[in-house]
């Protein structure tokens, strides 16, 4: 449909986050993995090696592997990612008011990227802020939205103009809302003898070639630190989640659990300050998993702090961030 000379510029937001399952069932999970492993910047192995290995050994097999650990996390209202990341953009669009249309979209799996861009168009969108939601930039995580993006609007005439942000690791208003957050819980729970901020790993050879994602997650450790009036001993830093043989980020959470208790720290407490919305590697990875690993080597208390979620501190955040890029 051809535009009017008198029409009016429109802004819109697109969030993004990465995706999950429709279902925590093989199929599905065989569906989303496919996707998700298929993608060059997640991961950058030669496709001659690597899809012999995704094809042949991965895809049959690890989604009933994982069916479990998807079942277990699973509520009422689907997927806990899918779930929190719709509130989040419907508390964000209450917020902007209606004149600025939100959408979500996935870059794996459903929503799509494709619906939400076609969403905001449909309701008139010229101008999009373009928000993924990780904190710190990873060309596995954030430049694979970008990327998504271009494949959409590669297929349309009339491009819309872009404003991305490419990250919010050190934004004040994100720190504060990390540290009210830990300092809720804690005074509901009690505080813990240690903090433990826990990452999801990439392979170290993408930093070595310039992925800025260590360094950014290091830094928000830092501040967040910082604004808990944490001593050096009281914190830590580590990386989960990593997949394969080749040298991901260190240290290795899954490692440094059974040290802390052979050293005598009988409780933890940990956060996730990379994930914006609880998850299958929070909510079973860190909170179940590695509860029973610290346990199980003589720890007495774990205690997993929520991710932000749908806090309303987290929403400004979002909201200033968007307002910003406008």
């Amino acid at each position: 449909m051809a535009m009017m000379h008198n029409s009016k510029d429109k802004a819109g937001v697109l969030l993004v986050n990465l995706g999950t399952p429709d279902a925590p069932t093989a199929p599905a999970i065989r569906r989303y993995l496919r996707e998700f492993l298929s993608d060059t910047r997640v991961v950058e192995i030669p496709r001659a090696v690597w899809l012999p290995v995704l094809y042949g050994f991965i895809l049959p097999f690890r989604p009933k592997k994982l069916a479990h650990a998807y079942a277990s996390v699973w509520s009422e209202r689907g997927s806990p990612l899918l779930a929190v990341s719709k509130q989040q953009a419907q508390q964000l669009q209450t917020l902007l008011g209606a004149d600025v249309p939100v959408a979500l979209g996935m870059t794996y799996g459903n929503p799509s990227v494709a619906s939400a861009l076609a969403e905001l168009k449909q309701k008139g969108a010229t101008r999009i802020v373009v928000l993924p939601l990780y904190p710190q930039y990873s060309g596995t995580t954030t430049a694979s939205v970008f990327d998504a993006i271009a494949r959409v609007l590669a297929r349309e005439r009339h491009i819309p103009e872009l404003r991305t942000i490419n990250d919010y690791h050190a934004q004040p208003a994100y720190i504060e809302a990390l540290a009210a957050s830990v300092r809720a819980y804690r005074q509901t729970h009690g505080a813990s003898e240690h903090l433990l901020m826990s990452f999801h790993s990439i392979p170290q050879r993408y930093v070595n070639q310039g992925d800025p994602y260590d360094a950014q997650c290091k830094k928000t450790a830092a501040l967040l630190a910082e604004a808990l009036q944490l001593k050096p001993e009281e914190w830590s830093i580590s990386f989960q989640s990593r997949l394969g043989r080749e040298p991901w980020l260190q240290p290795y959470t899954d490692v440094v659990l059974p040290q802390y208790a052979a050293k005598g720290i009988k409780t933890l407490d940990v956060i996730c300050p990379g994930f914006s919305a609880d998850c299958l590697e929070t909510l079973e990875e860190v909170a179940i998993r590695y509860r029973e690993d610290f346990l199980a080597a003589g720890g007495e208390g774990f205690r997993y702090i929520p991710a932000l979620n749908a806090d309303d501190a987290h929403i400004r955040m979002m909201q200033s961030l968007v307002q910003s890029a406008l």
